[in-house]
C-alpha cells in the first residue's frame, strides 16, 4: 500500500510541475515577430530602430531565435544569464534558428550587418 501511495504521489508531482515554456522570436530585416511556439499565436509585432532589440526570458524558459535575413549577414547577440554574466556571439542570420542556453534571462539581438572578412 505504501508503494502505491508513493507512486501516485510521484505521478501527481510530475504532472503538476511546470514544464518550461518556449517562445519564439522571428527577425527579418527590421521586422520582429514574437509568437508562442506551441500555438503559433503572434504575441507581439514590432519594428526596431535601436541598436539592439532586447528579449526578456523567464528563468527556466527557452527562447527560439529565428534569424531570417534575405541575404548572407550576421547579427551580434548578447546573452545575459541569471548571475549577471554575459556572452557575446556573432551569429549567421540567413535562415538560421538558435535556442537560448540554460540560465539565460535576457537576449539582446543587434541589427543585421554584412559579413566582414579579415583578422
Amino acid at each position: 500500500m505504501k508503494k502505491l501511495t508513493l507512486s501516485i504521489g510521484l505521478v501527481a508531482a510530475i504532472l503538476s510541475a511546470k514544464a518550461q515554456d518556449t517562445t519564439c522570436t522571428y527577425f527579418t530585416g527590421k521586422k520582429v515577430l514574437e509568437f508562442d511556439y506551441q500555438t503559433n499565436e503572434i504575441l507581439y509585432e514590432a519594428k526596431y530602430e535601436n541598436r539592439f532589440y532586447d528579449i526578456e526570458i523567464k528563468y527556466g524558459d527557452v527562447l527560439c531565435l529565428d534569424l531570417s535575413d534575405n541575404k548572407s549577414r550576421v547579427r551580434k547577440v548578447i546573452t545575459t544569464f541569471f548571475d549577471g554574466a554575459t556572452r557575446t556571439d556573432i551569429l549567421d542570420s540567413e535562415n538560421d534558428v538558435y535556442y537560448s542556453p540554460r540560465g539565460a534571462v535576457k537576449v539582446s539581438v543587434g541589427k543585421s550587418r554584412n559579413i566582414i572578412l579579415g583578422n
